[in-house]
């Protein structure tokens, strides 16, 4: 990390569903530069927490800023203005079916940016050549692995080249190295572009490439912050079930 910058400033965020409280009173801070990573079981409001932050969900009361703007105020017309300095990640890579890889890659340009076609041309062979897909500009969706598919989804998202990524399972549904190659890109990529990330993953050995700080998220609350280092070996018998339980996972995908 190059500075002490924050990209991202959460204060007592707080969402529920009915009765069902997700996130309850969440305050964080996302250095600028770092790849901070979202742990926590399943419904534990991890997604929750990054759709927030984008306003995808609507946060029921606190304050979220993004590169010092308060996000919460904004209008939906200066929302999508910041936007557009943010990629996001889904599980699926959200690839659009009916269009070839050259044209998903073209359609965030198109749709926020006033560049040429030889400029869009330029910036889609970039960023393939980023992620080794250069050949692949060509094909259809249907035509790429799982691995393919989660590279191109993760070109897409950089095009625009923003300052803060949200990956949300980056590695779910991937074989062990196709999922080891995926963190080492995202590390790759976090390091020349100078991007923010924030990871939520269940993947520990992806966690462990990429991380520089982790928080663990329990009945809506953060009730654990620090390195993955000190977070997998500390004694808390919360921590080492959960560690314990992710290990196994791991160690059962790559039998």
């Amino acid at each position: 990390m190059a500075d002490n910058i924050k990209m991202v400033e959460i204060k007592n965020l707080h969402k529920q569903f009915g009765d069902l409280v997700v996130l309850e009173d969440i305050s964080l801070d996302v250095i600028n530069s770092e790849n901070f990573v979202v742990f926590g079981r399943s419904g534990t409001g991890k997604s929750v927490l990054i759709k927030c932050i984008v306003r995808l969900l609507e946060p029921d009361s606190g304050n979220i800023k993004i590169d010092d703007v308060d996000v919460i105020s904004l209008s939906t017309k200066k929302l999508n203005e910041v936007r557009k300095q943010l990629g996001f990640l889904f599980q699926s890579a959200a690839l659009y079916d009916s269009m070839s890889v050259r044209q998903n890659l073209e359609f965030p340009l198109i749709r926020h940016f006033d560049f040429s076609p030889a400029e869009r041309e330029e910036k889609v062979r970039s960023v393939l050549k980023k992620v080794s897909l250069e050949d692949a500009i060509d094909k259809m969706p249907a035509e790429l692995s799982g691995g393919m598919r989660k590279r191109i989804g993760l070109a897409r998202s950089i095009i625009s080249e923003p300052k803060l990524m949200l990956y949300d399972e980056p590695t779910t549904g991937l074989d062990p190295i196709t999922a080891k190659e995926i963190s080492l890109l995202i590390l790759e990529l976090q390091r020349s572009l100078k991007m923010t990330s924030i990871i939520v993953t269940h993947d520990l050995l992806c966690a462990e490439i990429i991380a520089d700080r982790a928080i663990v998220l329990n009945d809506g609350e953060i009730q654990y912050e620090g390195t993955i280092n000190e977070l997998t070996s500390s004694k808390d018998s919360f921590l080492r079930n959960f560690f314990s339980h992710e290990i196994i996972k791991a160690n059962n995908r790559s039998l």
